[in-house]
């Protein structure tokens, strides 16, 4: 289990307030209990950006949708030695 919390927004806007306000990063940290290298990649962001929101939609775009999904899984349940590529044919075959 890993000790990974989120920011909410409230939290995220006090400490760009205080960063602002002039208090340092190692007060903040302490204050919010908070490692240094989040008090820095959210002061460098809000001073990048002038936003404190999270970027969605990073990493690899999907391949298939959800209904790809689950036809593909219905298709490896019937045909257990199917292949991946065997499997990639059933699916654009039928679509």
């Amino acid at each position: 289990m890993s000790n990974h919390q989120r920011l909410d927004d409230g939290m995220r806007w006090r400490i760009v307030g205080r960063l602002e306000a002039g208090q340092s990063q190692v007060q903040i940290c302490r204050e919010f209990n908070l490692t240094p290298s989040v008090v820095c990649n959210l002061g460098k962001q809000f001073q990048d950006t002038g936003s404190i929101e999270r970027k969605f939609g990073q990493g690899r775009p999907r391949a298939t949708t959800a209904i790809e999904d689950r036809y593909l899984s219905i298709i490896a349940r019937r045909n257990r030695g199917a292949t991946a590529s065997q499997l990639s044919r059933d699916l654009y075959a039928a679509t």
